[in-house]
Parts: C-alpha cells; structure tokens; sequence
C-alpha cells in the first residue's frame, strides 16, 4: 500500500474532480494544481500548490509548458528505495498520484476543428506525466479516466488514504491504453491533413473461446475499446459458452432482421440464412422462418427483432416428452424475454439465450482481415435505389412494396451468389420459400433456390395435385438476386418452374437480352439499381 502525500491533479474534463480532490485533501494529501483545475479546485475549497512552485518556473508560452520540467518527471520517476539518496540530494520530493486525462482532441476534432485549433489541443506535458507515473507504478497511481474516481476514494477511505499495488498496476495498464489511443488519434489526424488514408483499431477484454472455427484452431473474442452496443457486451441469460461459431453467425441472424419493423425472425445456419420470415404474429412468424428449411433449421442460430412471449418459443416443444419432436436450436436471441419465454427456454440446459437489440448494429464499417493488409467499406445499409418494373408485363409496385422490401432485405443477408424466392402467406405474413447461397454460378443458386420451395411446398400440401400447387404458388411468389443476370437462362428456369416476377438490380451488358426474354415469357422483372453482393 502507498499512502498518497502529494498528488498532482491537471484534467481537461473535471468532471468529478472536486470530489476526488477533497477525499486527498481529508487523508493530509497535498494538492499540486495547473490551471483551470486549480482554480475549479480553489473554488470548490480545496486548497493547492501551484505547479510553478514545483517547477520553479512559470506557466509559459500560452500554457504550452507548465508540467514539463525535471523536477516534475523526477518526482514521479524515481525509485523510491534505490534512488532515495540522490532524490534527497537533488532535492526532489516525490509526487505519489497523478490525475489526468490529456487535452480534449477527439472532441476538438468532432466539432470539426481547423488545423490550427487541433495543433493547439495536442497534449504534451500531460502524456509526459501520465507515462512517468505508468512507468513507474510500483510507488505511484495514475489515474486517467474520470470513471474511476469512484473506485479510487472508496479505496482510499477503506485505507487510510493508501492505494494497493494491484489498484495501481490496473491504473498503469489504462494509462498506456490511455495515451496510445490517444496518440493513435493524433497520428491518423495528421496521416488525414496529409490526404493520407490510415486506420489504428484498439481492442481489449480478449477472452478465449474454447476453439476457433474448427477444433485444431484457437479462437478468441475482444471488443472494440470504447465500442457503444458492442456485440461483445451482450447478455448471456441461459446456457454454455458460445462458441466462435456461434458467435460469428450471431452477427448474422440479428443483421437479418435488425432493419425489419414488424416482428421478424431469421433461422442462421453456417451464415446463411435458411429461413426467414416477418409478419403481425410472432408466433406465425417464427412457423413461416422455420418452414423455410426444417431440417437446415436443426443446430442452427434464431434472431428476434422483438421482445419473446411464452407462446412463440413453445413452438420448440422443448419439454415435449417425445424427445424426437423437440426442435434443436443452438441460440435463441431477441432484445427481451418474458419471465415465461426465459423460464421455458431454459428447459434445455444448453441452449443458450442472448439478450441483444439487433437495433444496436450501428457500425457504418465492414471491415476484413486479410494478410498483412486489412478491406474497408461502408457497410451495406440501401436496399434500393429504385423498384422499376421494365418489362411489358407490370406488377403493381406499390400495393406489394412490403413483400418486395422484404425479399431484398433478406436476400441481402445470403452468401452470393445469392437467389432467394419470397411470398405473402395466407396470414399476412411474408416468407422466405427457398435460397441457393454461394454458388460460383448463378445458375445453380436458381435451382437450389427452386428445389428447396418445391419442397418445402410439398410439406405444406395434403392436396392431391401437387405440381398445380407449386405452380400456382410460385405464379404468387418473387425471385429475387443479388446481381444482375448476364443471360436470359436464370429467367427461362424461373419460367419453367412458374415464377411470374423477378426481382435484379439491372446494368448488365444484356439486360435488354433478358428483358426480351421476359417479355416473350410474359414476366415481371423490377430493377432496383443496387448489387447486394455478400461474400
């Protein structure tokens, strides 16, 4: 323990200051000050030492020097037992905490600073003090975050005064941080003055997961230092770790639905939606995701947009006594849960139940790792920049621009190549009938696509002919992919299996090849004037 006897306090924010000062003062802490601290200081009573008294010389030069100085950084460095002797003789009397958090700059340069105000408000003499005081942890406390305040004086009133060697080595590490983000920002300022394009990321909290993406790798989780609504930061309500997996398609199924606004539900299997569906009735809504691939539905991840009642996760049947007709999932997350809906989820001692508004997915970034080099791009937030029907054959754009919303919305969360086929259930509801995600060709997207609804078409039928049913629901039904078709053949497959209206963003070479195509064939295409490629 270090009992603090003198402390030099110089913050830019002075938020809680006062308080933190006072505590100092109670325990016989001297009050070393510069300033617009010393004066808030003084105001609020506490008395202080000016820094000129330490320094031996004057604020100067417009406050561009007032901490740096020997007597300073000595008084912070020294090594309290084998330099003891020279400090005496020197006559440097040491300095046991130092309180600050550095010039405003990212504020500075928020508010949308010239160059001249953004030189002004680098700082200098306080990363000089704050690193000398890191550096030098073992005999004295750093504090750079104004949070902490709290912390510090409770520890302080239980010790007289005194701060423990694990409290200041928890200071020093802030402190490095403190002032590498700092000096980080600095330097990608200054790269854009120069027009020059650089990025420094800042992560922390890594914990490791119990493998990577497969069990020979290692995996781990860290959040972005500073994040707001991290994905890192959601709550865990039930179940065991999650896995890197897990994890990753997470990401996925709340980015599915996050921009939907009546109740929506993504069911995410290996990062691809498999089922998808939005709707007036949760419980309907979740029967219509499912449906979409049942049997891809086993282990996968499900996304809520809206808080979860009771009866929409009993359609898992979780404590139906027949084992075989309970329906695995790994994840279930959603913004909320009733007491009901979290009481019954538990059933299954694994499964694991997240807390997370997929509103809180406000990155305006993509960013990919690659080697030794790094992808950035604005992240993939316009679903159109037009609905235009350009064929001969019209469909009424505005009487189903919903269901069109919709089906670019989800289509845009499949792996490209990307074909998914959309329909308006009997209940209202809109539902994703069937996908074929990243194929190297167009082509066997649309026939995954296809296949995967005559299917799930057939399990919905008890009728006696089928082929008129899928005919006729696919007359209803809309195509709709990610890039435009570069031939007509994807349009004369959707054709022959019964699709009406298709759903491009246009601009390809022959596009009035395929529009011809539709108009000979008698179908709708809409062109939407942006690609939804994601890979």
């Amino acid at each position: 323990m270090i009992k603090i006897r003198r402390a030099l306090l110089s913050v830019s924010d002075k938020t809680g200051i006062v308080e933190l000062a006072k505590c100092l003062e109670k325990f016989g802490g001297e009050i070393i000050s510069t300033g617009g601290t010393k004066k808030v200081l003084e105001e609020a009573g506490v008395t202080t030492t000016d820094i000129s008294k330490v320094t031996g010389n004057p604020e100067a030069f417009g406050g561009r020097m007032k901490t740096i100085s020997f007597n300073i950084e000595s008084a912070l460095l020294f090594d309290r037992e084998k330099d003891a002797a020279e400090a005496v003789k020197l006559g440097i009397k040491p300095i046991d905490m130092v309180v600050c958090n550095l010039y405003p700059f990212s504020k500075v340069k928020a508010a949308g600073a010239k160059f001249d105000t953004l030189i002004e408000n680098i700082d200098i003499g306080g990363p000089t003090m704050v690193r000398a005081s890191a550096k030098n942890f073992k005999y004295v406390s750093t504090i750079t975050d104004a949070n902490d305040y709290a912390n510090i004086i409770k520890e302080l009133e239980s010790s007289d005064g005194a701060l423990s060697v694990n409290t200041r080595f928890e200071l020093m590490r802030k402190a490095f941080n403190h002032t590498a983000d700092y000096d980080a920002l600095i330097a990608t300022t200054m790269d854009e003055q120069a027009g020059i394009k650089s990025l420094r990321f800042n992560y922390d909290g890594g914990k490791e997961l119990r493998y990577g993406e497969n069990s020979h790798q290692k995996g781990y989780f860290y959040k972005q230092r500073d994040a707001i609504d991290s994905l890192y930061d959601m709550e865990i309500l039930h179940g065991k770790e999650l896995s890197f997996n897990n994890i990753n398609d997470i990401q996925s199924a709340i980015e599915a639905v996050k921009d939907m606004a009546d109740f929506a539900i993504s069911v995410v299997k290996h990062n691809n939606p498999c089922g998808m569906a939005c709707g007036k009735n949760q419980r309907t809504v979740f029967e219509r995701a499912w449906e979409g691939d049942p049997i891809s539905a086993f282990g996968s991840i499900i996304a809520f947009n809206k808080a979860v009642d009771l009866n929409t996760v009993e359609f898992l049947n979780l404590n139906n006594e027949n084992k075989s007709l309970r329906k695995f999932v790994e994840v279930v997350i959603a913004p909320d849960f009733t007491e009901e809906a979290l009481a019954y989820l538990q059933f299954h001692k694994n499964l694991r139940v997240i807390k997370y508004d997929p509103q809180k997915l406000n990155s305006n970034i993509d960013v990919k790792f690659l080697n030794g080099s790094i992808l950035v791009q604005d992240t993939d937030d316009i679903l159109y920049d037009k609905l235009e029907c350009v064929t001969e054959a019209t469909f009424d754009v505005e009487a189903n621009k919903r269901l069109l919303e919709f089906g670019i919305a989800a289509m845009r969360q499949v792996k490209s190549n990307s074909i998914i086929i959309v329909r308006e259930t009997e209940d209202g509801s809109f539902q994703q009938l069937g996908m074929g995600a990243g194929q190297p060709n167009r082509v066997i997207s649309t026939k995954l696509a296809i296949e995967k609804s005559k299917e799930n078409l057939a399990n919905e039928y008890n009728g006696e002919d089928l082929a008129s049913y899928i005919k006729e629901e696919f007359s209803k039904s809309i195509l709709v992919s990610d890039a435009f078709f570069p031939f007509p053949d994807n349009v004369e497959i959707a054709h022959e299996a019964g699709i009406r209206t298709i759903i491009q963003p246009g601009g390809s070479i022959k596009d009035k090849l395929v529009k011809k195509r539709c108009n000979q064939l008698n179908m709708a295409m809409i062109f939407i004037g942006i690609r939804h490629f994601k890979h």
